[in-house]
């Protein structure tokens, strides 16, 4: 596994490069957001995605997928986006938030059947200029929390993945509490779950 040490606010271009063909070659990385660290890989790969679904332990007909999208416009193209929660994600986004919302047909086969994806625009420098120069979204999933120390910091989450994943993103201490988890698939807004970030719903 190779760690990348990346200014979060100004990201090194060949590690970004480097990034990008890990996902490309089906790889599955670490890299930060703005909550927590997460897995990442191609959201248009599917076996990419399964090795992110087996890490996770999750089943791949039970659960709900997220991608990582540069912006709404991107988000569109996999998601059904309608005025209400257009205003609702303008609002709101980049930031530390999940929005559940209609799934499109353009996702690969692992999402296939589902109603539903997740949809994340974080702000957070690094995964912005993966996912923007990856031109496509990625299937992301926050690493499991075991404790403080050992799910915010880089030097033991490489540790604990090395033999999981092709590389880590190394942007400093990350955080501990997750996204905030919007449902938008019905005619009003529900909050699923609270995390980072404090949101209004009447918008």
């Amino acid at each position: 596994m190779k760690i990348l040490k990346i200014f979060p606010d100004n990201p090194n271009e060949r590690h970004i490069d480097y990034a990008v063909d890990s996902l490309l070659d089906g790889n599955v990385i670490i890299y930060p957001t703005d909550t927590l660290y997460a897995f990442g890989c191609d959201a248009l790969n599917n076996s990419a995605v399964g090795k992110i679904c087996e890490l996770k332990k999750l089943r791949t007909d039970k659960i709900s997928l997220s991608i990582i999208c540069s912006d709404i416009a991107q988000a569109a193209e996999y998601a059904r986006i309608d005025n209400d929660a257009f205003r609702l994600l303008k609002e709101n986004l980049p930031g530390p938030f999940t929005f559940i919302l209609p799934a499109s047909n353009k996702l690969p086969k692992l999402f296939k059947g589902r109603k539903e994806v997740g949809i994340r625009i974080p702000a957070n420098e690094v995964a912005l200029a993966v996912v923007r120069r990856l031109g496509h979204p990625i299937m992301t999933a926050s690493i499991p929390i075991v404790d403080e120390e050992t799910s915010t910091e880089p030097d033991y989450i490489a540790a604990l993945y090395e033999n999981s994943v092709d590389l880590i993103i190394d942007a400093g201490r990350g955080g501990i509490e997750p996204s905030t988890i919007v449902d938008c698939t019905s005619d009003t807004p529900t909050l699923i779950r609270q995390g980072k970030g404090e949101i209004d719903l009447d918008i």
